[in-house]
C-alpha cells in the first residue's frame, strides 16, 4: 500500500494524481492523504468523474475507486487556485507529517509526496525549509540526502535549502563521506553499477587551492576514505565537465555539493521525470521533482511523468525492503 500526500490544494498536486488516475497510470494500491474536499473541488472542476471514496480508517479501503484518507482540514471555501495561502500551506504539510507517520507505524510501505509551497508553509510555519529536513526530524534522523533520479542522470546532494555561504559550512569531510554511502546504497537499490564521481566546489576543483581549499582539505580526503570501504568513487571531480562524464556513461551518479550544482544539470536534462528520493530515512519517499506550479493549477496541461515515475519507484523500493 502507497500512501500519497496530496500536495498544497492551490497547486497541480491534486490534479495530478487525479489525471494519472484517470489515465490508469497508476495503479489502485494507493490510498490519498488529504482532505475530500480538495479532491472533490478539483474532481468536479476538472470534469473528471472520478469515483472518490472518502475514509477515516485503512480498513476502510475499497476496490475500484480513489481511497482518500480525509483529514478534514480545509473546506472548498478555503481553496484559492493559483494563490498562496497560509491555510493550505497549513494543511499540505500536516498531510506529509500523517504520511510519514503511517508509514513509520508500517501502516503503509512507501510515501509519495506532491509538491508543497515553501511560502504558504513559512506563514504557519516559519523556519521551514523543506519536505526531506521536516520528515527526517519526523524520523528522528540526521544522516539524510536528496537524490534526483532521472534516466540520463542521478545526483545527490551534500546540502540543499540553504543560502551558499551556509553550503560552504556543509563541504565537510564527515558529511561528504556519509552522502557518498548513502548514495552508494540507494545505487544498489536502483540496480546501478554504483560508479559515482564527487563534484569538486570550486571552479576547477579549486585548481591546487589556487582557488579555495575545501576541495583539497575536505572533499578528496572524503574520496580516499570511503575508496578504502571498496566504494567505486572517484573526485574532486571539476563541475564544469563531472556532469557531460556521468550522462556518457563514466559515472552512475554525481555527489553534489549544494542544491543548484545538483538541480540544474537535472531539471535540464529531464525537468518533466525526475523523481526527488530522500535518502537515509526509516521509510521509503520519494517525490516530484517540480513545485505546485500555482501558474497552471486546474488547467490539465500540467505535467504528470514526474509523478508517475515517484509512484512506481515508490513501488519499487518498498517491494525490496527498507
Amino acid at each position: 500500500m502507497i500512501g500519497i500526500s496530496i500536495g498544497d490544494a492551490n497547486g497541480v498536486g491534486p490534479e495530478i494524481l487525479l489525471r494519472a488516475y484517470k489515465k490508469k497510470k497508476i495503479d489502485d494500491d494507493f490510498i490519498a492523504i488529504g482532505d475530500y474536499s480538495v479532491l472533490q473541488f478539483c474532481n468536479n472542476q476538472m470534469h473528471l468523474e472520478i469515483p472518490l471514496n472518502r475514509i477515516k480508517e485503512l480498513s476502510d479501503f475499497r476496490d475500484g475507486v480513489l481511497n482518500i484518507l480525509d483529514l478534514d482540514i480545509l473546506r472548498e471555501e478555503n481553496i484559492s487556485v493559483g494563490q498562496v495561502s497560509a491555510k493550505t500551506g497549513y494543511a499540505s504539510l500536516k498531510y506529509v507529517e500523517t504520511g510519514t507517520r503511517l508509514a513509520m507505524d508500517q501502516l503503509i510501505d512507501a510515501l509519495v509526496t506532491l509538491p508543497v509551497n515553501k511560502e504558504a508553509i513559512r506563514k504557519t510555519v516559519p523556519d521551514f525549509s523543506g519536505h526531506t529536513g521536516y520528515m527526517a526530524s519526523l524520523c528522528k534522523t540526521s544522516g539524510y540526502a536528496m537524490m534526483l533520479v532521472s534516466k540520463r542522470l542521478i545526483v545527490s546532494h551534500v546540502s540543499t535549502h540553504v543560502s551558499y555561504l551556509e553550503a560552504i559550512n556543509f563541504v565537510k569531510k564527515e558529511r561528504i563521506i556519509d552522502v557518498i554511502r548513502l548514495t552508494y546504497s540507494a545505487l544498489n537499490k536502483l540496480q546501478k553499477k554504483g560508479r559515482i564521481a564527487v563534484a569538486g566546489l570550486n571552479p576547477h576543483a579549486g585548481e591546487n587551492n589556487a582557488f579555495g581549499f575545501e576541495d583539497t582539505l575536505e572533499i578528496l580526503p572524503a574520496v580516499e576514505a570511503v575508496k578504502k570501504e571498496g566504494i567505486k568513487v572517484n573526485g574532486p571531480v571539476p563541475a564544469d565537465t563531472v556532469f557531460y562524464q556521468a550522462i556518457k556513461g563514466n559515472y552512475d551518479a554525481v555527489v553534489c555539493m549544494y542544491h543548484d550544482q545538483g538541480h540544474i544539470p537535472v531539471k535540464l536534462l529531464d525537468f518533466e521525470a525526475a523523481v526527488n528520493i530522500t535518502l537515509g530515512l526509516p521509510i521509503v519517499r520519494t517525490s516530484v521533482d517540480h513545485g505546485t506550479a500555482y501558474d497552471i493549477a486546474y488547467q490539465g496541461i500540467a505535467t504528470i511523468s514526474s509523478f508517475v515515475n515517484a509512484y512506481k519507484l515508490a513501488k519499487n523500493l518498498s517491494e525490496q525492503g527498507r
